[in-house]
Formats: structure tokens, sequence, C-alpha cells
């Protein structure tokens, strides 16, 4: 049975906190620095977002006093049939799929040199990150001069080696793989700064205990830096798809998606419809399939990184 004592304590209404002055004029100092930092993220990035994925419910298009409808899912349903934007999207795969793992490789390669007790080491990561300080559209222009089949470096290499020239940019077998060639070299500078900075924080005592057990320099990397890396590795290559396959400037630049859509990746094609052919409903529900399939992407990465801070935990 329980005592009056026990039923009164019971019976009290649970008691609500009181935040005081003080703590109000912290939330409002708070929220008046987080403002700034807010207001462009609002306005440039979330309204136009809100806005694009609104489009695609509506047949708005470019025409000048062109009324804009609202028309369901009639541009999804069509974009289900359109062939030419799901070989787009294929296109966009095997782009960002190979420019994210040969730009692993090599800078995994370039990270390891840099580690090393390199001469001139400090000269080396300043002419290693060149390619990030360049626009991509500079990087494009300057790649377009080196892929020209009638003037440009390669085939003059080429031709100085007995090799016939090749119209890299503008032959349908060739123009995906130099494009390819070109994210690879524009992405290492990036991926290399994060795999060296993962390499820097492996504990030296690690490499001293493997090295005393007698294993080589091959052994240590396979066993001690690449385990360490992990974490690293999927991080930067989970980012630099998403990025790659977001990019737009440099295969414009480079080939407008050609030769014969070859490299047509799929925000090249949501730009050309939209304002080439002044379809801004079609291409905004383009851009919400693209949407949802980084969403999708992402949630991988983030359910992943998710199960091994959950594991680390253990």
């Amino acid at each position: 049975m329980t005592t009056l004592a026990e039923t009164k304590t019971s019976s009290r209404p649970p008691r609500v906190r009181q935040i005081g002055p003080r703590a109000r004029a912290q939330r409002k100092e708070a929220i008046a620095l987080v403002a700034p930092a807010l207001l462009p993220i609002i306005i440039f990035s979330v309204i136009p977002l809100v806005s694009g994925v609104l489009l695609g419910f509506t047949d708005a298009t470019l025409a000048r006093n062109a009324e804009i409808s609202f028309i369901g899912l009639d541009n999804f349903i069509e974009l289900a049939g359109d062939r030419r934007f799901w070989q787009s999207f294929g296109i966009g795969i095997v782009w960002a799929g190979s420019v994210a793992l040969l730009t692993l490789v090599s800078a995994m390669g370039l990270a390891l040199l840099l580690n090393s007790n390199l001469r001139l080491k400090g000269l080396t990561r300043v002419l290693a990150l060149i390619p990030w300080a360049m626009p991509p559209v500079v990087i494009a222009i300057v790649w377009r001069m080196i892929y020209n089949p009638n003037s440009g470096p390669l085939n003059g290499v080429l031709g100085w080696l007995g090799i016939p020239g090749v119209n890299w940019l503008g032959d349908f077998s060739t123009a995906l793989p130099a494009v390819i060639v070109v994210g690879v070299w524009a992405g290492i500078p990036q991926t290399t700064v994060l795999l060296l900075a993962g390499m820097q924080s492996i504990a030296p005592e690690q490499h001293e205990a493997a090295a005393v057990d007698g294993a080589g320099a091959v052994r240590r990397f396979w066993h001690v830096t690449l385990p360490a890396l992990r974490p690293v590795i999927i991080a930067v290559t989970a980012l630099d798809f998403i990025w790659q396959f977001n990019s737009f400037g440099l295969i414009y630049v480079l080939t407008e998606g050609g030769p014969g859509g070859r490299t047509m990746i799929p925000p090249l094609f949501t730009y050309l419809e939209a304002f080439r052919n002044r379809e801004i409903g079609y291409a905004s529900a383009m851009g919400n399939v693209l949407v949802v399939a980084i969403l999708v992407i992402l949630s991988l990465y983030l359910i992943n990184q998710f199960r091994q801070n959950k594991g680390a935990r253990k």
C-alpha cells in the first residue's frame, strides 16, 4: 500500500524548467551570431532548391508571357521513358566512378611520395596543388589546347614517335577517356591533401613495430597504412563521386556533351534542356531526379559512417 506522502508526491505535476534572463540573452546572442551564416545558405541554397523542386511539377518554359500551370507528375512520367536522359545518367555514373577511383589511386601514390623523406618536399607539395588553384574553365581550356588534333602537344609527341595523331575530344572512342583524364588531373590535389593528412595522423610507433616484426614497405602499407586510412578513403571517394557526378563546367567547355552525346552527363543534359530547348519545368524534373540520386548516395555514406562510429564505441 502506498502512503499518503507517496500519493502526494506522485500527484505533483512535473516541474517545468524555467529559462532565466541570462539564458535568454545567451540564446538571442547565439541566434544573432549564426544568422549571418544561415541567411546566405537559405537565400542561395534552400530557396533555389525548393523552387526547383516545385518547378518540376509545372510546364514552365522560357517563352515570353508564358503561363505556368501545375501538371502534376506529367514531367516525371515523360522522363521515365526518355532514353537520352537515362543514357546520360549511365555516362554520368561511369564518369564519376572512373574519376573518383583513378583519382584515389593516383593521389595515394602522390601522398605516399610526399610523406616520405623527399628532397624539396615543400616545392613538390606546391607543384602538386597547382591544379587545385586553377578554375575548371581554365583547366578545360588548357586541356583543349593539349588535345588539339592539329596543333596540340600530345599529338606532336605522338607524331615524333611515328604514331598517327588522334582527335581526342572528337572521336567517339576516345572522348570519354580523354575527359576522365582531365577530371583525374583536376581532382588529384584535394584528395592528396586529405590522404596526406590521414597518413601523418598515424602514430610512427605502428610502422616501427611492424618494421621490427620484419614487415617490408609493401606489407606496412597493406597492414598499417591502409587500415588506418580506411575512414578517410571512404569519405574522400564518396564525396568525390558526388562532386564529379554534379560537375558541369569542365565537360561543357571540353566537349559540350559530344561527340554524339558520348560525354553527355546529367547536369549538362539538364542545362541544355533548360536553356537551349527552353523547357524549364522538364529540366527541373530532371534536377529533382538527380537530387534524389545524390541523397541516396549520401544516405549510404552516412549509414556507413554511423556503423563505423557505433563499432568504434563498442
